[in-house]
């Protein structure tokens, strides 16, 4: 099973996970895309590479944005703008 094309690494309790979440799953919906949702505290190898630093946007596997989704710069790279 290939990696989903966008993710969000983001952790239970965190206030801009939740806007970032909206945020994706609005800009993704209108390429067709289905973001997935990473809880980096499940997973010490994530938990330790992004620590405090989430939400983080992944785009095909690499970070595309942290803290707020860069609306403009993934509409661009998905092809949207």
């Amino acid at each position: 099973m290939s990696e989903p094309r966008l993710q969000l690494l983001t952790r239970v309790g965190c206030h801009l996970c939740e806007v970032a979440a909206e945020t994706l799953e609005r800009i993704a919906g209108e390429a067709g895309l289905v973001p997935a949702s990473v809880d980096v505290d499940a997973d010490p190898d994530l938990q330790a590479e992004y620590g405090d630093r989430v939400p983080v946007v992944l785009l095909d596997g690499r970070e595309h944005s942290y803290f707020t989704v860069d609306v403009e710069r993934l509409r661009r790279d998905l092809g949207l703008a």
